[in-house]
């Protein structure tokens, strides 16, 4: 049975929370093929960047962080929309050749899989993403050793693009780029 959730923007205050749900993401066990940071780097870092990160978040200019609330609300996932210009280095070092959205940071509490939060998280950021003036596509990527998020995002709608790339740190993995087009 699905669950209710508000999914809305972070709001600048809210930096303890993203924190807090940054870190549990960070301690779950799909964390090495999941993200890109570590959970001792992300735990060093000092208040003053968390509040720079929520408030960036949500101020929604090039970036837009949705959070998922659940019963009593308590975060129960996240997903965060990097606008991407094109002429500009993605996070990879390649070239960005249309504008687009680069979904990153997804999460969601264990306890909360497949009943609904992923699915109203990744609604209420690809309808953002698709509101923004001149957006070509929406995409993510997703290591080679995660094929439970291989099956949301292809039951989403994205669908690979061909791109692969290695994972930074890690020559030997590899990522795939999956894009969600208009239509």
């Amino acid at each position: 049975m699905d669950h209710e959730y508000v999914v809305r923007a972070v709001r600048g205050e809210e930096w303890p929370q993203v924190r807090e749900l940054r870190l549990a993401a960070l301690r779950d066990p799909a964390a090495p093929v999941a993200f890109l940071e570590t959970y001792e780097r992300a735990a060093a870092e000092p208040d003053a960047f968390w509040r720079e990160r929520a408030a960036s978040a949500s101020r929604g200019e090039s970036v837009r962080q949705f959070v998922a609330e659940g019963p009593g609300g308590v975060w129960v996932g996240s997903v965060t929309v990097l606008v991407e210009e094109a002429g500009a280095d993605d996070v990879f070092g390649g070239a960005v050749e249309v504008r687009q959205a680069h979904l990153v940071g997804v999460y969601v509490r264990p306890e909360h899989r497949g009943v609904g939060a992923t699915d109203a998280l990744f609604e209420a950021a690809v309808a953002w993403a698709w509101s923004l003036a001149g957006l070509e596509r929406v995409r993510l990527f997703v290591h080679e050793g995660n094929p439970r998020a291989q099956a949301f995002y292809r039951r989403f709608g994205f669908a690979p693009s061909g791109v692969v790339v290695p994972v930074p740190g890690d020559p030997f993995a590899r990522e795939y780029e999956w894009v969600l087009t208009r239509g």
